[in-house]
């Protein structure tokens, strides 16, 4: 059988995305959350570790599961219920699973929202949402209509299996400096950070309620375009980047989950 021993590709990840060196929230675990017999012979990606993707993995042909959200993001917890049965399908199927979460994001090359940046037609020139010593979003500068920004961001959305809305605005607003934090991204410190940089319009994945009200009032528009939507691209590009090092086959796994 050919392939390449999973300790060399999570080594090659670790040395690449700076996983021992970035902060992340504990039950990211970033990193090898399972082992298996291997080689690696073949590589799929997903945004989450859940059993859908897990099936998938394995009718798929491959033995190593990349993800952007692994298997405890419920913190410490018994192996009981959904835990179980994931870890029993990885077993059975001798998948290795690999996590990468605020490592990713922050990647100069294959963060989510660097990458989501570009797919809108927008160039990053700089850091944006700060956690302890990182950056995991990008903002910039930009002179366009913030309706056609927001269709932009729709098209993008439908196309992996979501939507896009924004708080709101009247259909004469121009968006001219902007920030983008994928995934959670509408928090107290990111729009603290937002109205701070002077950005009009911030587009993240999902925010709580009170994020909209407050955004009218500070005169930002927020562009909620999914959690999982935004998350997409970054583990889709590692795979690809992945494979193409060590010449092994690979697949994206889409399961959306409507948020």
């Amino acid at each position: 059988m050919t392939g390449a021993p999973l300790s060399v590709l999570a080594g090659h990840l670790d040395a690449l995305l700076r996983v021992h060196e970035t902060p992340d929230y504990p039950p990211a675990l970033n990193g090898i959350h399972v082992e298996h017999r291997g080689p690696v012979t073949k590589i799929a990606a997903a945004v989450d570790c859940s059993a859908r993707t897990i099936r998938a993995a394995a009718d798929s042909g491959a033995n190593l599961l990349l993800v952007h959200h692994g298997l405890f993001w419920g913190g410490l917890q018994p192996v009981t219920g959904p835990l179980h049965a994931r870890l029993r399908l990885l077993f059975e199927h001798d998948i290795a699973l690999y996590s990468a979460h605020l490592p990713l994001d922050a990647h100069e090359r294959f963060g989510n929202s660097r990458l989501l940046a570009l797919e809108l037609g927008l160039v990053p020139s700089a850091g944006f949402a700060t956690y302890q010593n990182i950056q995991c979003g990008v903002r910039g500068e930009t002179e366009c209509d913030t309706a056609d920004l927001l269709e932009r961001a729709q098209a993008f959305a439908r196309a992996h299996g979501g939507d896009a809305r924004a708080s709101g605005f009247t259909g004469a607003r121009r968006t001219r400096r902007w920030a983008i934090c994928s995934g959670a991204g509408a928090s107290a410190e990111t729009i603290r950070e937002a109205v701070s940089l002077g950005v009009d319009t911030l587009i993240t994945g999902e925010g709580p309620h009170w994020s909209a009200v407050d955004a009218e009032e500070k005169g930002l528009v927020i562009i909620y375009a999914g959690h999982y939507a935004t998350e997409t691209l970054g583990v889709r590009a590692l795979a690809e980047h992945l494979a193409s090092e060590f010449a092994l086959p690979w697949t994206f796994l889409p399961a959306p989950t409507g948020l």
